[in-house]
């Protein structure tokens, strides 16, 4: 998927191609759970995942989702169209280490800046780290929005929640 993500940045590969590709990997993922998760594996982290209020798309979110899984995280995964309100609550229940939020549409960018609102109301924002992703985010939005980073493409989200892991322990 990373190799996918430099030929759609490349303009090699185009939406429809990267939209095939998310669903090959989401297909052998699932295949090979059982191959890759034999129930012994150490969870290396907990992100709480969702596409902000606004946004019905979900691609660059299950891509995320499985390479993030493979990877050994345990991904609590809330869906499209979610409110801030929705991840409070399960921060709260679920005490993760990260909270991944995606956008594919510029308007939802105002929705993710009110879900690090809510976060920060309810006395979390201080125990997450926050990552962004999707077309729309840049490193002035990402200021602007208060999340600790963000990207483009999916495996270097990952490699991101992975450095903050390793960071921490």
């Amino acid at each position: 998927m990373i190799a996918v993500g430099e030929l759609f940045d490349s303009d090699d590969y185009y939406v429809a191609d990267l939209i095939f590709a998310g669903e090959l990997m989401s297909k052998a993922v699932e295949i090979l759970k059982p191959v890759i998760y034999t129930g012994k594996a150490e969870i290396k982290g907990t992100i709480v995942l969702g596409t902000v209020k606004g946004d019905l798309h979900d691609i660059g979110k299950n891509i995320f989702k499985s390479m993030a899984e493979t990877e050994g995280f345990e991904v609590y995964d809330l869906g499209i169209d979610v409110e801030p309100e929705v991840f409070v609550a399960k921060v709260k229940q679920i005490e993760p280490q990260i909270v991944a939020m995606s956008a594919v549409l510029t308007m939802a960018l105002n929705s993710m800046k009110k879900t690090v609102d809510a976060l920060i109301d309810a006395g979390l924002r201080d125990k997450v780290k926050i990552i962004i992703g999707g077309n729309p985010v840049t490193e002035d939005s990402c200021k602007r929005i208060g999340a600790d980073a963000f990207t483009t493409v999916a495996g270097e989200g990952v490699a991101i929640c992975k450095q903050w892991i390793n960071d921490a322990g």
